[in-house]
């Protein structure tokens, strides 16, 4: 399908099941946690209703469309000229009757769904506190990783909302939030059940946790065996290779 490309537009190539995406090189492109967070949340039953919050250019959502059965996600995007980016993608990959995208904040969504809508809620949020960190004169990347727009707990209690009882939540964040996310699932009765630390090298600190949790769940978590990105410098590990189906 022809695409017509504004500018500063490029065409990334996914290298899975012939997917792409769009992304504007000036603006906030998706990196290894949305791959990472789709891997995770794989395991989404057939024909389940999935919602993404946050969706950005939709990354996390084009590829849950390739790698699972799911019969409809929507991706929710405060960003205009975002969605207008991702509404493409969709169109370039052929995914219209399978993925559509809603220009709003997510903390309005309580006025447009009803309570117990969708079946998974996943969701790559913003990891910064609004007086944290350097802030980007690029208004683009600074929504995308402050809290300006929605908070965490905003996340988290939109998310319960939506969620039918006993429906899976998956996140992608930084850990020193871990206490925060913790602390604000199981506030908002999504109970932790699943987590993985994510870390550069071995002999380093993590950078990413992926968390999976669920809606009204017994107390149980499980802690899975660390996920390393490289094995020395600039070599991919092999469950990296694997993830972005390189092996």
């Amino acid at each position: 399908m022809k695409i017509k490309l504004k500018e500063n537009e490029r065409i990334d190539d996914l290298e899975f099941n012939d997917l792409k995406i769009i992304q504007n090189k000036t603006g906030f492109c998706f990196g290894i946690d949305s791959v990472l967070i789709s891997d995770f949340a794989k395991n989404i039953n057939k024909n389940a209703k999935v919602i993404d919050l946050g969706t950005g250019t939709g990354i996390i959502a084009t590829l849950l469309c390739g790698k699972t059965k799911l019969s409809k996600i929507v991706g929710v995007e405060i960003q205009e000229e975002v969605c207008n980016m991702a509404i493409r993608s969709i169109k370039l990959n052929n995914l219209e009757d399978r993925f559509e995208i809603l220009n709003e904040n997510i903390i309005n969504l309580k006025n447009i769904y009803d309570k117990n809508t969708f079946d998974v809620v996943v969701t790559n949020p913003p990891y910064k506190k609004i007086d944290t960190g350097i802030k980007n004169e690029n208004n683009k990347k600074l929504i995308s990783r402050h809290e300006i727009e929605a908070t965490l707990e905003d996340f988290l209690e939109i998310s319960t909302y939506l969620l039918k009882d006993k429906g899976k939540f998956y996140m992608v964040h930084r850990p020193e939030r871990l206490v925060d996310i913790l602390f604000s699932m199981r506030n908002n009765k999504i109970e932790p059940k699943r987590l993985r630390f994510v870390y550069s090298y071995k002999d380093k600190e993590p950078k990413l946790v992926l968390i999976e949790g669920i809606k009204n769940a017994n107390k149980f978590l499980k802690i899975e065996k660390n996920l390393y990105i490289y094995e020395e410098k600039n070599k991919y590990s092999e469950e990296i290779l694997k993830i972005y189906n390189k092996k």
